[in-house]
């Protein structure tokens, strides 16, 4: 009787595991397409020393899971953050960024640099500028 329970219960076990409704990550070599919704930002003007919050939303076009590897920033006033868990197929996601002003006056233009499992095109570019003014205490030249 104590097999049979246990049987039981490691079969039920297994079965909730395997349809917890949790998508599965790509296995690898596996690759998707993506669309993006937007890839370039003009943020306007700020004063010097804002931060300013960047938010670039795409699209899983493909039929497998998107997975973004990486996320790189053209310049250490931009620090960018990934999704961590795969986007599912025709689902959306977003690529956040913030861009600290701070001694940046004119205009700025940065490059964020996406890697993900999209096949032979792994990389893609996202854009902003923004117009970085002098604050009221700054003092000028």
């Amino acid at each position: 009787m104590k097999t049979l329970f246990f049987s039981l219960l490691v079969a039920l076990t297994a079965w909730s595991c395997s349809n917890s409704g949790a998508s599965e990550p790509p296995k690898p070599g596996e690759t998707t397409t993506i669309q993006w919704i937007d890839s370039a930002k003009d943020m306007g003007k700020v004063l010097d020393g804002q931060v300013v919050d960047i938010v670039f939303r795409f699209k899983n076009t493909g039929a497998k899971q998107l997975v973004i590897k990486n996320v790189g920033a053209s310049c250490g006033c931009t620090v960018a953050e990934r999704p961590e868990a795969p986007i599912a197929p025709g689902k959306e996601g977003e690529i956040k960024a913030t861009f600290n002003s701070k001694g940046r006056l004119g205009t700025n233009k940065k490059t964020l640099t996406v890697y993900a499992n999209t096949g032979g095109d792994e990389t893609h570019k996202l854009y902003f500028t923004v117009e970085v003014m002098p604050a009221a205490d700054t003092p000028k030249n």
